[in-house]
């Protein structure tokens, strides 16, 4: 029966975040949405059946929502029902993850969706650690650095939907949020787990978002240790780092697919990682590059042209996926956009999830999909509610079993969803040799 309940503002976030806890020990399932986590029975007792029956080999559940950019009173309230049903099957203790890179605007939704599940739990402060080393992200005198960058230094700055001109947490929460916001730096933590906890229950940090300082996987472990009593604690998937869970030689799902089967790669991201990743993949993979123009002018065609292509690829050379992409360089994002025309990122999401349908009832059984909001989109269209979290392929990315039912006919297929900034340079190529 699961008793860690986290809930994720994207759908590679909730990945990501199940990750680490697979890896920490805990059987985790990503359910998607808080619909998928809920009893379909309304009273207590049967909750608790169901919590008994359907999670009980589960350690910990992953709520994926996509709220990160939703309008703040929408991502407050989906936040909320999905504590609410990680509650009802018996989570007591709760995890907010949020992007390393603190992705937010001066209106939330970060700090708005902490202040109503802290409001929620009836608890009055907690921490804000969006370090993950393993990803180059850490923070040190509340500054956020992305490897040797600044946040607003590096390309988060030119993010299209949540720019990031600022590396100080603490400034960037605060017009967010409706609790004080606090700091404590690295001194502190490296004083050790005891030192860490007394500065939190000092009385400047006692009613507080309290942004701590992680340079390094120990100070993450001290930064847990010195919250197991808190009732939420936010953050990216680093600080899963520190949690140990009961069944460290059960957690990883075994893959539905077998070698040879059928994949595809779907990458919407615009981001400088995953171009590199599509430029280092087009040398070896099949590939065709989305054609906003035609999309717009004959969007079901052009679907179909992708999907007959990725089909004549495999019958060429079944055990070689091919790439279906957005953006290789700079050059390929739309700049103008076309008045009264669908935005390009919305475009790519729509395409890539219906050509996700189309493979899928095709005979696809293995799909990798960069990019949060295409990742949200694929899931979404395939009509996946749950993913056992399996082999891990990079940090913060890995395969997942599920069951998908595009269109009516229920299929099993290997799912990676990957955050654009996450991954090796060649994870298109490399991503299948785990799948074993």
């Amino acid at each position: 029966m699961p008793t860690l309940g986290a809930i994720a503002d994207d759908f590679t976030g909730a990945t990501d975040l199940a990750t680490m806890l697979v890896a920490r020990g805990f059987r985790t399932v990503v359910a998607v949405g808080a619909d998928a986590v809920s009893s379909p029975a309304d009273s207590d007792s049967a909750a608790e059946s169901d919590a008994s029956g359907r999670w009980a080999d589960t350690d910990a559940v992953v709520v994926a929502l996509k709220s990160r950019t939703a309008p703040v009173p929408e991502a407050v309230e989906d936040s909320v029902r999905a504590l609410r049903a990680l509650r009802a099957i018996g989570c007591r203790r709760f995890y907010f993850k949020y992007c390393s890179t603190f992705d937010s605007t001066p209106r939330g939704n970060i700090g708005p969706v902490t202040d109503a599940l802290l409001a929620e739990l009836g608890e009055r402060r907690t921490v804000v650690v969006p370090s993950f080393p393993a990803t180059g992200r850490t923070v040190y005198r509340g500054r956020l650095f992305v490897h040797d960058d600044l946040l607003d230094e590096s390309p988060m700055r030119h993010h299209p939907l949540t720019p990031m001109l600022d590396s100080r947490v603490d400034r960037l929460l605060r017009p967010q949020t409706d609790h004080a916001v606090t700091r404590v730096g690295l001194d502190t933590v490296r004083a050790g787990t005891d030192a860490l906890r007394a500065a939190l229950d000092e009385a400047a940090h006692a009613d507080a978002l309290t942004v701590v300082d992680a340079v390094d996987d120990e100070d993450l472990r001290t930064v847990s240790a010195a919250t197991e009593d808190f009732g939420l604690v936010t953050g990216a998937a680093g600080l899963a780092v520190g949690l140990t869970g009961p069944h460290p030689d059960q957690a990883r799902a075994r893959p539905a697919s077998r070698p040879g089967d059928a994949g595809v790669v779907l990458a919407g991201s615009a981001s400088a990682a995953t171009r590199a990743q599509v430029a280092d993949a087009l040398g070896s993979l099949p590939h065709r590059r989305l054609d906003l123009a035609r999309l717009r002018a004959d969007f079901d065609g052009a679907v179909d042209g992708l999907t007959a292509f990725v089909r004549e690829c495999w019958e060429a050379d079944p055990a070689t996926p091919p790439l279906i992409y957005a953006v290789a360089t700079p050059e390929d994002v739309e700049t103008d956009t076309p008045p009264g025309t669908e935005p390009p990122s919305s475009l790519v999401e729509r395409a890539l999830a219906a050509c996700a349908t189309a493979l899928v009832d095709a005979g696809a059984r293995r799909l990798l999909v960069a990019g949060g909001e295409t990742s949200g989109a694929v899931v979404t269209a395939l009509r996946a509610r749950t993913l056992a979290i399996g082999a891990p392929i990079a940090p913060g990315v890995a395969w997942a079993r599920t069951e998908v039912c595009p269109t009516g006919t229920a299929h099993t297929v290997d799912l990676a969803l990957k955050s654009g900034n996450f991954g090796g340079t060649d994870i298109f190529t490399q991503a299948w040799e785990q799948l074993v």
